[in-house]
Order: structure tokens, then sequence, then C-alpha cells
């Protein structure tokens, strides 16, 4: 959904002989998706986990993606209330005119745009690559179509990073990212895969043991959208208990490098467009999806504000209470969090105390969620509550004044849509409370239960701890290499 929440019509690091024991061994029965590290290709490669059989799976996640919204292709997005009636909506085609690409206008500089530069730039090239088409619907189909395009190859990459970061063992596991249901509903959207990939493929520089690779990674994916820049906190406390905290300040240097590369040119040339997207968001209210946007349609005490500052203190700090407790458990843990397992944390917070949560936000949280806690039982209940969400957000937009009416179904009430925001929300954070219950019980955490550490680790992987909380009381706890 567009961050205005409103319809608008119309080198690398060397082989370790360990990971390669490992690798060998079978992988054990009853966790979801385990995988070998062997090769193949066709179903054979798919069910191995091989590269060809992952990127072939997010192939057919994205064209999955792209069929579902067909129906509005095809001209739904110009008839009022059949894109919600459909649950096809997408930003991407009605941002295309709104935002004046469709008039030549450069974002920041022609324009305001209401996302960080990145996102900017790869608008701009689309709609470079349209410029030829006279017709102007036909015009705004094909910037959707080459957005798409482009989207589906930051998918695949996103796949088979996430393979990477899996380790040998697991790769088989990054299936989960590509046939996600609720990623594939989520992927065309917005133009979020962009920022995922770049996470993705960051931090598997950091798992090959690339710091100022990693961070310039992580500095570009702040300057597509801003969640990234949560990241680095998790990264901090792991980092101080390891005692690796040079790669901590050589990765967070390259980001704040990085981001500034791409972000000065505009800020000096466009400071007005550059900061609208900081503006918006500071002002914006809570928006649907949020659990503030409950709390104010229930006209809750304190919490049920509708005073913007007031709503800002509130959202975070409720964001820092939870990064306080994220802090403790990362110092205080009988083992080493793995840097997935804080990542998704921290992110799941971010997502639960903010006062902006749309549909699309979920493709953040796939790639990190499948390897924080690899089990399909708890994975396939939390897919379950997003769709149902999906479905819920665009049916009650349907009776929401202003929005489009829509001949036949008249989507949902709000005691429908709030129950569906309520049980993701639910399902989020019973997701969270179960990674943290393998941070705090690590001999559940099936990752580690043939004897791997962190492969998304890099320089964490298999280091010794130097400071932990309340190191008496877990020292006994404490395995034997750490």
């Amino acid at each position: 959904m567009t961050e205005r929440g409103a319809h608008v019509p119309g080198a690398d690091r060397q082989p370790d002989p360990a990971d390669e024991s490992r690798a060998q061994t079978p992988s054990r029965e009853g966790n979801a998706p385990g995988a070998s590290a062997r090769t193949g290709s066709g179903a054979g490669g798919l069910l191995t986990g091989s590269r060809a059989g992952l990127a072939a799976a997010a192939l057919a996640g994205s064209l999955l993606a792209f069929l579902e919204k067909l129906p509005c292709r095809d001209g739904g997005w110009n008839v009022p209330g059949k894109q919600f009636q459909l649950a096809c909506y997408t930003d991407i085609y009605p941002l295309y005119f709104t935002e004046r690409l469709a008039e030549g206008r450069v974002p920041y500089t022609g324009h305001p745009v209401e996302y960080p530069v990145l996102i900017g730039a790869v608008m701009q090239a689309a709609a470079w690559l349209v410029r030829p088409i006279t017709d102007p619907f036909a015009r705004g189909q094909r910037f959707f179509d080459i957005t798409a395009a482009g989207l589906a190859l930051c998918l695949i990459a996103a796949v088979l990073a996430t393979a990477h970061l899996a380790g040998p063992r697991r790769r088989r596991d990054a299936l989960l990212v590509a046939l996600s249901p609720a990623l594939i509903l989520s992927a065309f959207i917005n133009w979020d895969l962009v920022a995922v990939v770049l996470v993705a493929v960051g931090m598997a520089a950091w798992a090959a043991r690339r710091p100022a690779l990693a961070g310039v990674l992580l500095g570009f994916a702040v300057a597509t959208k801003f969640y990234p820049l949560v990241f680095f906190g998790p990264l901090l406390l792991l980092c101080l208990r390891a005692g690796r905290m040079r790669a901590f300040w050589v990765a967070t240097g390259a980001a704040g490098l990085s981001w500034l590369a791409v972000n000065l040119p505009v800020m000096l040339t466009a400071p007005a467009g550059w900061r609208a997207f900081y503006i918006f968001s500071r002002t914006r209210p809570a928006d649907w999806g949020a659990i503030w946007y409950f709390f104010q349609t229930r006209h809750l005490p304190l919490a049920g504000t509708t005073d913007v500052n007031t709503l800002n203190e509130f959202s975070l700090g409720a964001f820092a209470i939870c990064c306080v407790a994220i802090a403790v458990l990362a110092l205080a843990a009988p083992r080493r969090p793995r840097l997935p397992q804080l990542f998704f944390l921290t992110l799941a917070a971010f997502l639960l105390t903010n006062k902006v949560w749309s549909p699309q936000y979920v493709v953040w949280l796939v790639p990190l969620a499948v390897i924080a806690r690899p089990r399909f039982g708890a994975y396939a209940v939390w897919q379950l509550a997003e769709v149902g969400y999906f479905l819920a957000i665009w049916w009650y937009l349907l009776t929401v004044p202003g929005m489009g009416a829509a001949s036949g179904f008249h989507g949902i009430g709000q005691g429908w849509y709030f129950a569906a925001l309520l049980a993701r929300f639910a399902a989020t954070a019973l997701l969270a409370c179960l990674v943290v219950r393998d941070i705090l019980r690590p001999g559940g955490d099936v990752v580690r239960a043939d004897g791997a550490d962190d492969p998304a680790g890099g320089v964490l992987d298999n280091a010794p701890d130097t400071f932990v909380l309340r190191r008496r009381a877990y020292r006994s706890a404490l395995p034997s290499d750490a």
C-alpha cells in the first residue's frame, strides 16, 4: 500500500573443514524443510536446494504474483472499488501518475516523492523506459510490467542469498521464501523487494566475512527503505558480546558512506524534495494495519490518541522498550543468539510498535523468519494470518468513504477487519516469542541441532564470548568453544 495509505485512482571467506563435514551429514527428520548441499537440475535440483532449483521456484513465485495482479492490469485499476474487490491493488500503477512521472517530472527535483532516494531512482528508470509509448494507459501498464520484472529479479536474488545464509545443510529452507503465499500476494504492491534483496545480499556479504561490502549494501538498503537501519542495533550487540567490534565499525562506517553517497547529491540539488519522505513519516497519523489504528478506532484511553506528536512518542517509546529487552536477551542468553534471530526480533518489534504496517511489509520479514526459525508449523500459521489480513484490508477499504464503491460484493465491516488485524499482530508476536524461546533454549534451535553455530554470522560464527551479562550465572550454560 502506498506510504500515504490512500487509494489514488487512475576476498571471500576460506572454506571451513568443519562446514564441509557438516554438509555431508544427513539432515535430521522432522525439521521443516531441511536440505542437503547436493546440486542438481530440474525437479531434482529443486528438491536438493540447488541454485537453479531455487531460482526456478522464485521465478514461479514471481509469475504467481504477476498473475494475482492481472485482473487489475487489464483496466481494473481504473474502475472504482474493483481493485479492492479483486484484491489486486498496487501502488506502482497509480503512483506513476500521482508522482507525475507520466508528465516527465524527475523525482525530488521535479516533484517531491514520499520515498527514500533509491526508490525514486528505480521509479525514474522505469519511467524512462516507457517514455516512447504515447497512450497514457498503456504507458502506465508497461511501467508496472517493467517494475514487476525488476522486482522478480530482486526476489530471485533474495532467495539465493537466503539459501546462502541458511547454510549448506539448509539451503532448501529458501523455498519457504520463494513460495511464501503472503510474499507472493504482496510482492508487487510496492518497491519493497528492492530493499529486501539489498538486506539479504548484505547479510550474505557479512556471512562471507566481508564487513565493508556488507555495510555498503545495508547502507543502500537504508537509502531504499528506512527499516534496515534497525539492524545495526543487534549487529552492535552481537559484535560486542563476541569481541568483534572492528568488523562492526567497518560495516557501519561503510554503510554511512554508501548512504551518504546516494543521498548527498539529492540533498544538495533538491533539499525540499529530499526532505519530503522524512517530513511525511513524522507527520502521518496511525494508518491501517497498525495496532494504534485499532486503538484509535476503539477510542482507548491514552493509546487511542489522535495527536500525531503523542503517537510518535508512544510508538517510539514502545519500540525502545522492546529494544532494551532484546539487548538484555542478546547479552545475557546462555548462548550468543544467531544474527538472523536478533534481526528478526528487532524488525518484528519495529512493526508491532510502528504507527504504519502496510500489507506489503510482510516481504521484509519473510526471509528473516525463514532463517531465524525454519520450522514449518508456526511459519504456516503466521502466513495464514498474513494472507487473511491481505484479503481483509482490501475488502474493508470497500466500506471506507471515498475509496470507491464496487458493484456486487460490498466488503467487510470493522469487526472482521480488526479480527484479521489482531490475528496478524498475534501471529507475528507468537513467532517472535518462539524465536526468543529458541535463544533461551538453544538446544531447541533446529539450525544448531546438528552442531552448527551461526551460518549467517560471519566473524561471529564460532567466536568465543568476551562480554556477557551475569557471566557467572551463565558460564556453565555456555558451549565449550565459547
